[in-house]
């Protein structure tokens, strides 16, 4: 198995829109987390006529810098990869702003989450980090892995649906459901581009959360990424990829080997929880990383109980704190 190779995205300048390539210019949020990186990067793909992608977290600064870099330009559609906070939230003030639609493959969601899902999970929480010296005011907030409730697009895109055409600019949907159930990745068709969201993320793997989260779904929808070969992957957050297909089917061989580690811990182990399980598979990862991690586990979890590999050891609900069995 090859190891997915993660690439740093560094000489950031927050609010000031980067040519990256010959059709698209990015425009980085100032909201970086261990969540986020170095921040959420708004797309926009054209001249004249644009179309943007993910217009990010509501946030003034960002929303300013938008309004400067769309001076001038006729904004013929917003493209949604998906509703978490750091995503979706400034499309209701863009959609207002340029009288323009939203496109996404439907709302977020609402999953019913099962009663104590996450107990347990508060296991896994650690102090502040105190070499942390970044300050926070009321508009530049941190975004982690919260839900934007409020978008619904005025139109709904099916996968391999033509979304919108500009001169030398098709852009189609290519639904990658996993990261969350309405994730949507979008192509440009004569650059052989696809613009990945979260689904691909250039410096790190992606967190899978259910309920709404889906491991299963996750690796269908890498395996689809991956057979498509597009020359270039444009990530929401980190730098871009050259070497699509490889990389993608690394992260598959990574989530595949993660879940061979589940299945090793508990036949060496026996029955254990969620945070016993991270503390010794993630234990050279940032502590503060634990809890995302927890999740992804669960979703490993859901998935083997689902194929029948692993079973909750007292026949109780599936929860972090459950004691799974192999």
């Amino acid at each position: 198995m090859t190891a997915p190779q993660f690439l740093p995205l560094d000489d950031v300048v927050y609010g000031e829109p980067l040519q990256v390539a010959e059709n698209v210019r990015r425009v980085i949020a100032k909201n970086p987390s261990k969540f986020t990186y170095r921040g959420t990067g708004t797309y926009i793909v054209g001249h004249g006529d644009v179309v943007v992608i993910d217009p990010g977290p509501r946030l003034d600064s960002h929303r300013d810098a938008l309004a400067a870099a769309l001076k001038g330009e006729r904004v013929r559609a917003i493209l949604v990869t998906h509703c978490h906070a750091d995503h979706s939230p400034l499309s209701a003030w863009m959609k207002e702003e340029f009288d323009v639609q939203t496109f996404a493959t439907g709302p977020h969601l609402t999953a019913e989450e099962p009663e104590g899902m996450f107990d347990g999970e508060e296991e896994l929480a650690v102090p502040p980090d105190p070499s942390d010296e970044s300050e926070d005011d009321e508009n530049e907030v941190k975004m982690e892995e919260s839900t934007d409730v409020d978008f619904v697009p005025d139109e709904v895109v099916t996968d391999g649906e033509v979304v919108i055409s500009l001169p030398g600019v098709t852009m189609r949907a290519v639904t990658t459901p996993g990261h969350t159930a309405n994730h949507c990745c979008y192509t440009i068709d004569e650059d052989s581009a696809l613009f990945t969201g979260d689904h691909v993320m250039g410096w790190s793997t992606t967190v899978v959360s259910p309920p709404d989260g889906s491991m299963s779904a996750y690796i269908d929808s890498l395996h689809k990424v991956a057979s498509r070969a597009d020359a270039v992957l444009w990530p929401t957050h980190g730098p871009q990829r050259t070497d699509g297909a490889s990389y993608t089917r690394a992260l598959v061989d990574h989530r595949m080997q993660r879940e061979q580690q589940v299945i090793d811990f508990l036949g060496e182990r026996g029955p254990s929880t969620v945070p016993e399980i991270v503390r010794v598979l993630y234990a050279q990862v940032n502590p503060q990383l634990h809890r995302p991690a927890a999740r992804s586990v669960l979703s490993h979890l859901i998935k083997l109980v689902e194929e029948g590999r692993v079973s909750v050891a007292d026949g109780g609900p599936i929860k972090i704190s459950a004691r799974f069995a192999r």
